[in-house]
């Protein structure tokens, strides 16, 4: 391993940026990065938590969780309870983040479900396009098995449609029936 040349895991020296351009951009990743894992220790572990910076620009930058109450009153009496207010307005504020967080996780489900259907259309109109009817005999088990649950939704869905319309043209039917009278 001692003539391992790659970049790697290899430790680099602390120096300071000095293109200013490149300094900043190196912040602002580092900044998200930093965001992120102290978002991943709320949620783990729930702890009040608050990150001050001042940015190359002069400009300040923080995160604090779950109020600036909360973790100034930490800070200045650690060993002092919190008042009523100040827990509700936590409380609430957690409530909150975990109600985004679920539904961050249930989008993301969803994104995952639809770019499975995307795949699997991708592949039924890759399928209509070579003339899937000449090359039925090549397909594989598990083709087979997708391909015929497309075509059972398929069929479904043509049924239930032409279900509706019947019911429809019943419906305008009467209607007109009706009317006569």
């Amino acid at each position: 391993m001692e003539g391992n040349k790659t970049i790697g895991h290899q430790k680099i020296p602390m120096e300071k940026i000095e293109n200013e351009t490149a300094r900043y951009a190196s912040f602002l990743e580092h900044r998200l990065s930093l965001y992120k894992l102290a978002g991943d220790l709320v949620q783990q572990h729930d702890v009040d938590i608050g990150i001050v910076l001042s940015a190359p620009t002069n400009k300040p930058c923080s995160f604090l969780h779950p109020t600036v109450e909360v973790v100034s009153q930490r800070l200045m009496n650690p060993n002092v309870e919190l008042g009523d207010t100040t827990k509700l307005a936590a409380t609430c504020v957690r409530n909150n983040v975990n109600e985004i967080e679920y539904k961050l996780a249930e989008l993301k489900i969803r994104e995952d479900v639809a770019s499975k259907q995307n795949v699997i259309l991708d592949q039924a109109k890759e399928m209509r396009e070579i003339g899937w009817w000449e090359d039925v005999e090549k397909l594989k088990t598990d083709e087979v098995t997708q391909f015929e649950a497309w075509l059972d939704v398929a069929d479904f869905n043509m049924k239930n449609r032409l279900k509706q319309l019947e019911n429809e043209h019943i419906l305008i039917f009467i209607i007109l029936l009706y009317s006569k009278k």
